[in-house]
C-alpha cells in the first residue's frame, strides 16, 4: 500500500538549525520573518492588451530614436507581435495591479526586450542596448517593489553585466557568496512560501517508497545532496511504515565535487553528519558515502560501491531555486553512467524547458522572461510585497539564478545544449513507470497548503509537472533501466 509522506519537518529543523548555529547574526530578528500567506486569488489585469502595448509604442519610439540608430526597428516590433510576446504580456498583465502598475510594466518589459534584441539580435548595436539600459535603470531607480519591477532589476542587471563582459562565474554582481546564515535562512522561508522544493522531494520520495516496500536494504545515489532534506523526510516514512515492520537499512552515496562555492548548508561531509544524527534520532538504520567526481564533474559507475542484495535508486535533482547549475556534459555523464548500473529506479526532477534548439538569444530571453516572471509571481503571492523574508529568497537564490541563465544563453551562440532530461532518458532506452494515484493525491494535497495559484498536471504517465497559473514551472518523472524487470 502507498503511503503519503509526513509532512512535518520538525524533527529535522534542529539539526538545520545547529548548523547555523556559529554564524548567527545576532543583531537580526529572524523570528520576526514568519511566513504570511496571501490565500486571495491574483485575477487582474485585462482580458486584452493589445491596447496596452499600443498606448506605450510611443514612448519606447522616443527612446530608440534619440540613439539615432537605425537597428532596432522592424524586427524588434514584430517581436512585439508574436504569439510568445503575447503569452509573456499575459503574464505580466496577471500578476494584478492597476491600470498605472500594468502600464509601467508593460513598458518595462518592451525596454527589457528591445535591450536583448540590441544587444544579441540580428542587427547588433551596443551602444543602443546601452541605452536602453540607462531608461530602465532610472524608471526603477524610484520604485522597485512590484513583481514586475523587481523582475526588471534582476534582467537588467544581468544583461549590463553581459555588455561589460562580465561573466556569471566571475564577475556577475549577483554571484556573491552569502553568508552562510542568508543563505539557511533564504532556504527555509523558500520552503514556506512557495511548494518548489517540497514537490520535487515528495513525488520522488513517494515513488521511492512505493518501489522498495518489500526490501531490508536500500541504497540511493544522489547527484546533488546539498542540504539533505529530502532524505530525512524519507527516513521518517520508512520508520513509521504502517505494517509494523523494522525500517530497512539505507544507505545513502552522495556525488562530492572538488572546489567551487555552493550555495548550500556546509558541505557535503557536514550533511553526511547531519542526516547521520538524524537516522540515529529516530531510529532509522543509515549509513554515509561519498563518490568524488573529477574536475570535469565525469561520473564513473565503478567509482561506487555496491552491495549485493541492496536496492539501488538513482536520484537526479536539477534546477530547484537553491541549487547550483550543473552543466549538461555532467548530468549526461550520470544519467547514462548510472543507467550501466541497471537501478531499480531513476527519479528525476528538472524544470519545464522553454525553447532550447536554435531560435537564437532573443527567444530564449523571452522564454526566461515569462519563466522568471511566473517564479516571481508566485513567490509574492506568498509573502507580502513588501517582504523582506521574500527579499532575501530573491536576492540569495531567483538572482543569481537569472544571471546565471542569461550568461550561459547568451554565450551558447546557437550551440544551446540544454535539454529535457527525461526525453534525454527515454532517448536512451529508459523505460517510464507510472505515477501511482498516491503519489498524484500527495502532490495535490501539498499544494493545497499554498496559494491557489499553484497547480499540477499530469503531463504523462510518469510525470507530474507543478505549474503557476499558465506555465509550467517544474517536473518530477520516474524511470526504470531498460534490463529492470520490475
Amino acid at each position: 500500500m502507498a503511503m503519503v509522506m509526513d509532512l512535518d519537518f520538525s524533527n529535522f529543523s534542529h539539526y538545520i538549525d545547529m548548523a547555523a548555529t556559529n554564524t548567527a547574526d545576532e543583531g537580526c530578528d529572524w523570528n520576526g520573518w514568519s511566513p504570511v500567506i496571501d490565500w486571495e486569488e491574483f485575477s487582474g489585469g485585462q482580458d486584452d492588451f493589445h491596447n496596452l502595448i499600443d498606448s506605450i509604442m510611443d514612448d519606447e519610439n522616443i527612446v530608440i530614436r534619440q540613439s539615432n540608430s537605425p537597428d532596432l526597428n522592424e524586427e524588434y516590433y514584430n517581436n512585439l507581435s508574436s504569439p510568445e510576446c503575447h503569452t509573456l504580456m499575459s503574464t505580466v498583465v496577471e500578476s494584478g495591479g492597476g491600470a498605472t502598475e500594468d502600464c509601467k510594466g508593460l513598458r518595462l518589459v518592451h525596454l527589457l526586450m528591445a535591450a536583448a534584441e540590441a544587444l544579441a539580435g540580428v542587427n547588433k548595436c551596443r551602444e543602443l542596448a546601452r541605452v536602453i539600459l540607462v531608461r530602465l535603470k532610472e524608471l526603477l531607480s524610484s520604485n522597485v517593489g512590484t513583481n514586475m519591477e523587481r523582475l526588471a532589476s534582476y534582467f537588467t542587471d544581468a544583461l549590463q553585466c553581459l555588455i561589460d563582459g562580465g561573466k556569471c562565474c566571475g564577475g556577475h554582481p549577483y554571484k556573491e557568496e552569502h553568508r552562510q546564515t542568508d543563505v539557511l535562512v533564504a532556504f527555509q522561508l523558500l520552503q514556506d512560501m512557495s511548494p518548489y522544493v517540497k514537490f520535487g522531494h515528495f513525488t520522488a520520495n513517494q515513488a521511492i517508497l512505493e518501489a522498495v516496500t518489500h526490501d531490508r536494504r536500500i541504497h540511493i545515489v544522489d547527484y546533488d545532496i546539498m542540504e539533505g532534506i529530502q532524505w530525512a523526510s524519507l527516513m521518517q516514512s520508512l520508520v513509521s511504515r504502517k505494517d509494523g515492520t523494522p525500517p530497512p537499512h539505507l544507505r545513502i552515496t552522495a556525488l562530492s565535487r572538488g572546489g567551487g562555492g555552493r550555495r548550500s548548508l556546509g558541505t557535503v561531509q557536514d550533511t553526511g553528519r547531519r542526516l547521520t544524527s538524524f537516522a540515529a534520532s529516530i531510529g532509522q538504520p543509515f549509513s554515509f558515502h561519498q563518490c568524488r567526481l573529477d574536475a570535469a564533474e565525469t561520473f564513473k559507475p565503478s567509482s561506487l560501491k555496491l552491495v549485493r542484495g541492496e536496492a539501488l535508486i538513482i536520484n537526479c535533482m536539477l534546477h530547484l531555486p537553491h541549487f547550483n547549475y550543473r552543466s549538461p556534459d555532467s548530468i549526461a555523464s550520470f544519467l547514462s553512467g548510472s543507467k550501466t548500473l541497471n537501478p531499480r529506479l531513476i527519479t528525476l526532477v528538472e524544470e519545464e524547458m522553454g525553447p532550447t534548439g536554435d531560435e537564437g538569444f532573443v527567444v530564449r530571453f523571452m522564454d526566461s522572461l515569462q519563466q522568471y516572471s511566473a517564479m516571481c509571481d508566485s513567490l509574492e503571492a506568498g509573502f507580502p510585497m513588501q517582504s523582506r523574508s521574500r527579499a532575501l529568497v530573491e536576492r540569495v537564490f531567483l538572482g543569481p539564478q537569472i544571471a546565471g541563465s542569461l550568461d550561459r544563453i547568451y554565450r551558447a551562440h546557437g550551440d544551446f545544449h540544454e535539454c529535457s532530461w527525461g526525453k534525454w532518458l527515454a532517448g536512451t532506452g529508459s523505460y517510464p513507470m507510472d505515477i501511482s494515484f498516491s503519489n498524484y493525491c500527495q502532490a495535490k494535497l501539498l499544494i493545497g497548503l499554498y496559494n491557489d495559484g499553484y497547480r499540477v498536471e499530469e503531463l504523462a504517465t510518469n510525470k507530474l509537472v507543478l505549474g503557476w497559473k499558465s506555465r509550467r514551472l517544474l517536473s518530477a518523472s520516474i524511470w526504470c533501466s531498460q534490463d529492470n524487470d520490475m
